[in-house]
Protein backbone atom coordinates (compact mmCIF):
# COMPACT_ATOMS: atom_id res chain seq x y z
CA UNK A 1 0.00 0.00 0.00
CA UNK A 2 1.49 3.80 -1.01
CA UNK A 3 1.79 5.83 1.80
CA UNK A 4 -0.65 9.00 1.91
CA UNK A 5 0.39 11.87 0.49
CA UNK A 6 0.03 15.21 2.61
CA UNK A 7 -1.55 18.58 1.62
CA UNK A 8 -0.82 21.52 3.39
CA UNK A 9 -4.66 23.31 3.20
CA UNK A 10 -4.45 27.21 3.83
CA UNK A 11 -7.74 29.59 4.06
CA UNK A 12 -8.58 31.77 6.42
CA UNK A 13 -12.15 30.61 6.31
CA UNK A 14 -12.67 28.04 9.15
CA UNK A 15 -15.56 26.58 7.32
CA UNK A 16 -14.66 26.14 3.92
CA UNK A 17 -10.70 25.03 5.29
CA UNK A 18 -13.17 22.07 7.54
CA UNK A 19 -14.90 21.49 4.51
CA UNK A 20 -11.85 20.86 1.93
CA UNK A 21 -9.81 18.95 5.06
CA UNK A 22 -13.06 16.64 5.37
CA UNK A 23 -13.45 15.94 1.79
CA UNK A 24 -9.52 15.19 1.15
CA UNK A 25 -9.51 12.90 4.10
CA UNK A 26 -12.28 11.00 2.76
CA UNK A 27 -10.52 10.13 -0.61
CA UNK A 28 -6.92 9.23 1.27
CA UNK A 29 -4.85 12.19 1.76
CA UNK A 30 -3.46 13.76 5.39
CA UNK A 31 -4.60 17.43 5.40
CA UNK A 32 -2.38 19.53 7.77
CA UNK A 33 -4.41 22.76 7.70
CA UNK A 34 -3.13 26.59 8.60
CA UNK A 35 -5.68 29.63 8.91
CA UNK A 36 -3.31 32.13 7.29
CA UNK A 37 -0.01 32.36 5.09
CA UNK A 38 2.07 32.52 8.35
CA UNK A 39 1.23 29.57 9.76
CA UNK A 40 1.40 27.94 6.59
CA UNK A 41 5.16 28.86 6.17
CA UNK A 42 6.19 27.62 9.25
CA UNK A 43 4.11 24.45 8.88
CA UNK A 44 5.87 24.07 5.58
CA UNK A 45 9.30 24.50 6.65
CA UNK A 46 8.93 21.38 8.72
CA UNK A 47 8.63 19.39 5.59
CA UNK A 48 6.80 16.27 4.32
CA UNK A 49 3.89 18.70 2.76
CA UNK A 50 3.41 17.20 -0.58
CA UNK A 51 1.11 19.95 -1.99
CA UNK A 52 0.00 23.04 -0.88
CA UNK A 53 -3.97 24.01 -1.49
CA UNK A 54 -4.47 27.89 -0.72
CA UNK A 55 -6.63 30.94 -1.05
CA UNK A 56 -5.60 33.84 -2.65
CA UNK A 57 -6.97 36.09 -0.48
CA UNK A 58 -6.35 36.15 2.89
CA UNK A 59 -5.80 38.56 5.64
CA UNK A 60 -1.56 39.61 6.01
CA UNK A 61 0.40 37.33 3.72
CA UNK A 62 -2.01 36.60 0.67
CA UNK A 63 -1.56 33.11 -0.73
CA UNK A 64 0.90 34.74 -3.56
CA UNK A 65 3.50 35.53 -0.96
CA UNK A 66 2.65 32.69 0.84
CA UNK A 67 3.79 30.70 -2.22
CA UNK A 68 6.20 32.52 -2.89
CA UNK A 69 8.26 32.05 0.22
CA UNK A 70 7.01 28.36 -0.10
CA UNK A 71 8.81 27.79 -3.78
CA UNK A 72 12.18 29.04 -2.08
CA UNK A 73 12.34 26.64 0.38
CA UNK A 74 11.07 23.93 -1.65
CA UNK A 75 10.29 24.72 -5.05
CA UNK A 76 9.18 20.89 -6.57
CA UNK A 77 6.13 21.18 -4.26
CA UNK A 78 3.24 21.10 -6.26
CA UNK A 79 0.66 24.65 -5.18
CA UNK A 80 -2.44 25.70 -6.23
CA UNK A 81 -4.44 28.88 -5.36
CA UNK A 82 -8.04 29.46 -5.26
CA UNK A 83 -9.99 32.59 -5.49
CA UNK A 84 -13.69 33.71 -5.38
CA UNK A 85 -12.77 36.11 -7.53
CA UNK A 86 -11.20 35.69 -11.29
CA UNK A 87 -9.57 38.45 -11.79
CA UNK A 88 -7.16 37.42 -8.22
CA UNK A 89 -5.74 35.01 -11.23
CA UNK A 90 -3.27 37.47 -12.47
CA UNK A 91 -2.50 37.99 -8.81
CA UNK A 92 -1.86 34.22 -8.56
CA UNK A 93 0.77 33.98 -11.20
CA UNK A 94 3.37 32.10 -8.15
CA UNK A 95 1.31 28.73 -7.61
CA UNK A 96 1.62 25.88 -9.97
CA UNK A 97 -2.21 25.71 -10.88
CA UNK A 98 -5.35 28.38 -10.40
CA UNK A 99 -9.07 27.04 -9.75
CA UNK A 100 -11.78 29.78 -9.10
CA UNK A 101 -13.99 28.88 -6.68
CA UNK A 102 -18.01 28.13 -7.66
CA UNK A 103 -16.43 27.39 -11.20
CA UNK A 104 -14.64 24.34 -10.45
CA UNK A 105 -15.95 21.41 -8.88
CA UNK A 106 -14.61 19.00 -5.87
CA UNK A 107 -14.01 16.62 -8.65
CA UNK A 108 -11.64 18.57 -11.02
CA UNK A 109 -10.34 20.06 -7.64
CA UNK A 110 -9.74 16.51 -6.54
CA UNK A 111 -7.90 15.65 -10.24
CA UNK A 112 -5.73 18.16 -10.31
CA UNK A 113 -4.44 17.27 -6.63
CA UNK A 114 -4.22 14.06 -7.88
CA UNK A 115 -2.39 14.81 -11.49
CA UNK A 116 -0.04 17.49 -9.86
CA UNK A 117 0.95 15.05 -7.09
CA UNK A 118 1.70 12.03 -9.82
CA UNK A 119 4.01 14.72 -11.61
CA UNK A 120 5.96 15.42 -8.62
CA UNK A 121 6.47 11.59 -7.90
CA UNK A 122 7.85 11.29 -11.30
CA UNK A 123 7.80 8.69 -14.09
CA UNK A 124 7.65 5.11 -12.69
CA UNK A 125 10.90 3.34 -12.28
CA UNK A 126 12.32 0.53 -13.77
CA UNK A 127 12.27 -2.62 -11.93
CA UNK A 128 15.50 -3.96 -12.02
CA UNK A 129 15.49 -7.64 -13.23
CA UNK A 130 15.64 -10.76 -11.53
CA UNK A 131 19.28 -12.50 -11.97
CA UNK A 132 17.69 -15.22 -13.65
CA UNK A 133 15.80 -12.88 -16.31
CA UNK A 134 19.29 -10.91 -16.81
CA UNK A 135 21.44 -13.88 -17.81
CA UNK A 136 18.53 -14.64 -20.12
CA UNK A 137 18.44 -11.15 -21.67
CA UNK A 138 21.84 -10.98 -21.70
CA UNK A 139 21.87 -14.86 -23.44
CA UNK A 140 19.36 -13.25 -26.11
CA UNK A 141 21.32 -10.23 -26.42
CA UNK A 142 24.70 -12.10 -27.49
CA UNK A 143 22.89 -14.07 -29.80
CA UNK A 144 21.27 -11.55 -31.97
Amino acid sequence: MRPKKTILCVDDNEQTLAVRKFLLETRGYRVAAAMNGEQAVDRFRQGGIDLVLGDVLMPGMDGNEMVRQMKEIAPEVPMILISGTVKAFDRANRADAFLPKGASTPQEMLERIRIMIARKRGPKKARPFPEADAAAFAAQAIAS
